[in-house]
This record gives C-alpha cells, sequence and structure tokens, in this order.
C-alpha cells in the first residue's frame, strides 16, 4: 500500500511572515495511526490561522472536524465535538483558536454549530431556522459568523453574533 504526504499550500498572512501575504509550503510528514495532520483518509476544506489548521476528515470512520496545532505540531482533542450520526463540513475556526464552526447534518437537516474550546461546549446556531444552511466561516475575532441560508429558492448571506443572534446590517 502507498503512503502519501500531503503538502499544504496556504496564503500566510503578515501576522505570521512580518511582510505581505505569499503562498507557503506547509509540510508534515504522514502518520500511518491517523494522529497527524497527514493521514489515509480525506482531509478536506482546510482553513489556516497563524497557528491552526482547522479540517474535515473520515479517518475514524465519520466526517468530522480536526484541529491541527502547526508549532506543537499535533493534533488537539475537542471533546464533545464530534457525533457519529453528524456528517460535519466546512470548519472555520477564531484567530485565537478559541471557537471553532462548521456546518453539521444529521437526519437530512443542516445547521451551523459553534464549538467553544474553553468551556467544551457545541451549540447549535441555527437550532431554529427552517432553511438550509451552509458554509459558515467565524471572523478572526471570533465574535460573527456568516454562512449560506437558502430560503425562497435562493441562497444568501447571514450574519449571526456569537451568541446566535442575527446582526441587522444596512
Amino acid at each position: 500500500m502507498k503512503h502519501y504526504l500531503i503538502t499544504w499550500i496556504v496564503v500566510v498572512s503578515s501576522i505570521v511572515t512580518g511582510c505581505t501575504s505569499y503562498p507557503r509550503y506547509l509540510n508534515f510528514s504522514f502518520d500511518a495511526g491517523g494522529r497527524g495532520l497527514n493521514s489515509r483518509a480525506s482531509e478536506l476544506t482546510p482553513q489556516v490561522t497563524a497557528t491552526y489548521i482547522v479540517f474535515i476528515s473520515d479517518r475514524n470512520g465519520s466526517q468530522d472536524v480536526y484541529l491541527f496545532d502547526a508549532q506543537q505540531r499535533q493534533l488537539m482533542p475537542l471533546p464533545g465535538l464530534n457525533t457519529l450520526d453528524e456528517i460535519a463540513s466546512h470548519p472555520s475556526i477564531s484567530e485565537d483558536g478559541r471557537y471553532l464552526v462548521f456546518a453539521s447534518s444529521r437526519q437530512g437537516k443542516s445547521n451551523i454549530y459553534v464549538y467553544d474550546r474553553q468551556t467544551e461546549q457545541k451549540r447549535n446556531l441555527t437550532a431554529n431556522l427552517q432553511a438550509e444552511v451552509r458554509n459558515p466561516i467565524i471572523n478572526a475575532d471570533g465574535n460573527q459568523i456568516a454562512f449560506e441560508i437558502a430560503e425562497d429558492g435562493q441562497w444568501d448571506i447571514m450574519i449571526y453574533d456569537l451568541s446566535g443572534n442575527p446582526l441587522k446590517l444596512p
């Protein structure tokens, strides 16, 4: 069986480099046991901050959210985040790594969740919406979450605060 080393190509911000953004290669070794960034499984939709890489992987038999600390070069524990009956997608992380947001589908219903790494709590932001939602992203400060929502036959953008309240924009 062949093993492949995945090289991540990312645009690194001026926070990390001290100069303007440019493509940079991040090279992490392959770990056959699935304890590192690279594994035999599909690693999907990565988002990179100065310290973290958040991504989706099916390495444990379900499509889950994973967090890799690029400075420590190790996967970070996310207790209470992933469940076997959900299919996670499109993770995003605040710059300080405290908050993760992601889309999840369970029994045909899509929702947007926020996970607080400090309290180890996962909260459904869109439980009261009767619409399909997808592609969440959290801002660097971790206080606003934007996502797509399908209402009335079209996709629109919604922006919520961290508490789950829609923001009124002009």
